[in-house]
């Protein structure tokens, strides 16, 4: 990885969408549009949250769906079909399990407005806190030694 210290991302996509990025092991945000991906570098850790189940249906997720850091030195262009090119970085995810967000919204610093929680994920990322991924990510992380 490099030397600077890495920065903590979250990325919001539906559950569905996230679990394909995790299975192929990529990470894209913002319907394809490569300018939220150039902020995050390799070794930089992303989290994803879903606020829905599947994109373009209402059914609610609301959880955190998925913990990686990024591999890619930068985005790079994916062909999915003939119009449509999204980009991706590489992420090498981690083992978690999905976390419901109601019982952090208090404990999380980058939701500064508690009854209007959902606003900061409105932008498709956001950059938080090594201690608000810490707080996510230990209640995701799989510990395989157990």
């Amino acid at each position: 990885m490099n030397d600077k210290k890495p920065r903590y991302w979250i990325i919001t996509a539906s559950k569905e969408h996230v679990k394909e990025g995790v299975s192929g092991g990529f990470a894209q945000a913002c319907h394809g549009k490569a300018s939220p991906l150039k902020k995050m570098k390799k070794g930089d850790f992303v989290i994803y949250y879903s606020s829905k189940e599947f994109f373009n249906k209402p059914q609610k997720c609301q959880q955190f769906t998925a913990i990686g850091q990024v591999l890619s030195e930068a985005p790079y262009s994916y062909e999915m079909s003939a119009d449509f090119c999204p980009s991706r970085l590489n992420i090498e995810f981690l083992e978690t399990k999905d976390l419901s967000i109601l019982p952090l919204i208090e404990s999380l610093d980058f939701i500064p407005n508690k009854s209007k929680w959902g606003y900061p994920f409105r932008w498709g990322t956001l950059s938080i806190s090594k201690g608000d991924f810490d707080t996510i990510a230990n209640l995701m992380i799989i510990d395989e030694g157990n």
